[in-house]
């Protein structure tokens, strides 16, 4: 996310300039670390599942794959909560960030 803002930092000079606060701009990518955290979980959690029923197919005798729902809750409470931490220092760091200094920024 540190890379996202540094890349996106004339963006965030021309939202700031025609009058986004710096709430907006907060939220605007914290809720896209979540996201991509959140769809990061996802397809490790489908992939893992995947893997495994693959694997516990291919033993003889052995007990098919199972995920309890609250692993899969917790797993994707935690890929959630991973991408806001990270994601609250380079979303403050996007929210106070000078209209002028962030449109001369090259």
């Amino acid at each position: 996310m540190l890379v996202s803002v540094t890349e996106r930092t004339r963006e965030i000079g021309i939202c700031k300039a025609i009058g986004a606060k710096s709430h907006h701009i907060l939220m605007q990518f914290l809720i896209e670390a979540m996201l991509l955290s959140l769809i990061g979980g996802a397809i490790g959690l489908a992939s893992g599942f995947g893997l495994g029923v693959l694997i516990s197919s291919g033993i003889p005798d052995f007990p098919p794959a199972s995920v309890p729902l609250w692993a899969a809750l917790l797993a994707l409470g935690f890929s959630g909560a991973v991408g806001v931490l990270f994601g609250i220092l380079p979303a403050a760091k996007a929210s106070r960030l000078d209209p002028i200094d962030a449109l001369r920024y090259e």
